[in-house]
């Protein structure tokens, strides 16, 4: 790469630094410095393949830390890494248009969101398009896509029977290219697609709840992205947290939702695909204890006395568990990281515009970085320098960021589902 090309990518990784969004150039820059979170999820990484060999998912990772302490940012290094072991990623943040209750905007947001290794605009499309039916991994995903023991309605069997076969109907191509997307596909338009190829009758081809049907897509696309030649399918979930401001049993279902994200559903796999999940540290606190989700939520659900919700108490339980117990703690700044991540900034600054930034006095110690974000420090930095740059020989002073206070106040407008649910 020409030097002029590396200092647009430094004034670009800059950019997004002053604005506290970190892009790939400043993920790539900055690296991380959460070495249990990368180790443990490398590891995660490292038997993704064999473990959907043997019809198993890896379990994910949570991980918790204050709001700004750089959770996001340590996703985005997950993702480059993931990405640079030929691992598909999909980037999901819980959100008014994406509740964590709701499988078919998470699979939706996950297809948007999605990065695939060499690949870029609508990636997973191009992915389908390149596939390749003649090699051996897909044959063995065409095979058990046709096995009942799959686990996928045989609407999914079809598909890629007419995905394969139907040279003559590029149009019906396609829908079935936007089905495999998340996209409705009538069952009638399936029947005459196989009527074309003689393949009528093949298939009981039935109507399938739209919730079960979008966990059938993450089963089905897990599988599709090992077939395409990746080592697997890396879900990113940031923001959990916003699942404290959900009504009572929204946030029991997110909870379920979670656990089954992170491979916790007894009975439920999702081979080739393994997760990993942003939260606040103080959610159990907030949420699980002060607002009483760990004694109301599964008697709530267990109350309705139905199979369904017998298993949804169970589920929801688990992801409270996981929340409490398991996740993984970021590491505040201490002081050699405040230094370390200072003298990268400064090298970054000197190449993007070919100066030599002064120091900025004051370098925070370890004993102030833990009243104080690392975000805070580093658009801190950076403004400084800018103005220095632009004004030498001014006295300037960037201004302090002020503190994000997160609240937990329950706002129903968050709550949108695909389809309505049995209260509603």
């Amino acid at each position: 790469m020409m030097e002029t090309d590396r200092a647009f990518d430094y004034r670009r990784a800059l950019e997004a630094l002053r604005n506290g969004v970190p892009n790939r150039d400043a993920v790539r820059e900055l690296g991380s410095n959460q070495r249990e979170a990368e180790s443990a999820f490398l590891e995660k990484l490292s038997s993704v393949e064999s473990s959907a060999r043997d019809g198993k998912q890896v379990p994910g990772l949570l991980i918790a830390g204050d709001f700004g302490t750089g959770k996001s940012h340590l996703l985005d290094y997950l993702e480059h890494l993931a990405v640079s072991k030929n691992f598909v990623s999909s980037r999901v943040v819980v959100s008014k248009e994406t509740p964590l209750f709701d499988p078919a905007k998470i699979y939706r947001a996950a297809i948007d969101g999605a990065e695939v290794p060499g690949l870029n605009g609508e990636a997973i499309r191009e992915m389908i398009q390149r596939l390749q039916p003649n090699t051996q991994r897909y044959a063995g995903f065409s095979e058990w896509a046709n096995n009942p023991a799959s686990g996928l309605s045989p609407i999914f069997a079809a598909t890629i029977l007419l995905h394969e076969r139907l040279h003559n109907d590029p149009e019906l191509v396609e829908q079935i290219t936007n089905f495999w997307l998340g996209e409705r596909l009538a069952i009638g338009r399936i029947k005459q697609g196989l009527k074309q190829i003689g393949a009528s009758g093949n298939y009981s081809l039935k109507r399938v709840k739209i919730k079960e049907l979008a966990l059938q897509h993450f089963l089905f696309l897990a599988r599709l992205i090992l077939a395409a030649g990746y080592s697997g399918w890396v879900l990113l979930i940031d923001e959990v947290e916003l699942v404290g401001r959900y009504s009572l049993l929204q946030r029991g279902r997110s909870y379920a939702e979670l656990a089954r994200w992170m491979g916790r559903v007894e009975g439920e796999m999702y081979p080739g695909l393994t997760a990993v999940a942003a939260i606040t540290d103080d959610f159990g606190l907030a949420v699980l204890q002060e607002k009483s989700d760990r004694d109301i939520v599964g008697a709530r659900f267990r109350g309705k006395e139905t199979d369904e919700y017998l298993a949804l108490a169970g589920r929801a339980e688990t992801g409270m568990r996981l929340i409490e117990r398991e996740a993984l703690p970021l590491q505040p700044p201490d002081e050699s990281t405040l230094a370390h991540t200072y003298q990268q900034l400064k090298e970054i600054h000197a190449k993007a515009y070919g100066w030599d930034p002064p120091e900025i006095p004051d370098v925070p110690a370890a004993v102030t970085s833990m009243t104080r974000r690392m975000r805070s420090y580093v658009r801190r930095w950076v403004n400084e320098w800018d103005l220095k740059r632009l004004y030498p020989g001014a006295e300037v002073s960037a201004e302090e960021e002020q503190q994000i206070t997160l609240t937990y106040d329950q706002d129903e407008s968050l709550e949108h589902p695909s389809e309505p649910s049995d209260e509603e």
